[in-house]
């Protein structure tokens, strides 16, 4: 059995693992729950009922949280010509070609988000193997594969904090929405945006009620559950 610190089990006295907590109550215990010494993240995991061997059961998208992710946001963006030139003034921290792949192929990753325009994914695409591990590949479905005329927005939205939500292969959604230094109010409505998409995005396929459990915890800290009859009032039932 691992040993839990003092602190770890100080937090956890102070959550009746019981009780399903209200989205309000819940960002309050993880706050006051989050004493490491740095600036923990909040993070949101929800299991689902949906059989990932169907693929028009996944859920996959992206949304950009109304108080950001806390933190500064990297930026890559393979682009030639006009398209280079609108990522630099759109503030991309690295804009190339090329010279990119080439680098990340020696093992470079110092970044956070990747775009790219239509026409580079073709030599983008052997990055596949590197950057799909890291969640980093460019994809359409989550914006990061945009026209020249869209790159501006694209990285805007990046540096705000535009987050992927997305189920994995056991029907669960992980999914950041800021740091435990935000106010309760930044917290939870970055929370309800989320929760809003994934309501809008459940699988007309699912029978029977969506959601089976859903907790917050910080980086550090112990889990909370939420209250599955609030959240499925927002129609995920």
């Amino acid at each position: 059995m691992v040993k839990q610190s003092k602190r770890y089990a100080f937090a956890q006295s102070t959550i009746d693992i019981e009780k399903s907590y209200s989205v309000e109550e819940a960002v309050g215990l993880v706050k006051s729950s989050a004493t490491a010494k740095f600036d923990e993240t909040v993070e949101l995991h929800i299991k689902t009922n949906a059989d990932t061997r169907h693929a028009e059961q996944l859920i996959r998208g992206v949304v950009l949280l109304p108080h950001g992710l806390g933190k500064v946001v990297r930026v890559l963006v393979f682009a030639q010509a006009d398209g280079a030139i609108s990522a630099k003034d759109a503030g991309a921290d690295f804009v190339g070609a090329d010279d990119l792949i080439e680098n990340i192929e020696k093992g470079w990753l110092d970044f956070d988000t990747v775009i790219s325009t239509p026409e580079m994914m073709g030599k983008v695409g052997k990055l596949g193997r590197i950057l799909g591990r890291k969640g980093l590949m460019p994809n359409p479905r989550t914006g990061t594969v945009v026209q020249t005329q869209d790159i501006g927005r694209a990285v805007d939205e990046a540096k705000k904090g535009k987050v992927e939500v997305k189920m994995d292969r056991t029907a669960v959604i992980h999914v950041a929405f800021g740091k435990a230094s935000f106010d309760d109010s930044m917290l939870v409505d970055n929370l309800n945006t989320i929760l809003d998409m994934i309501s809008r995005s459940r699988p007309s396929s699912v029978k029977g009620q969506f959601l089976k459990s859903a907790y917050l915890t910080s980086t550090m800290g112990p889990s909370v559950s939420l209250d599955l009859t609030e959240l499925t009032s927002l129609k995920m039932e």
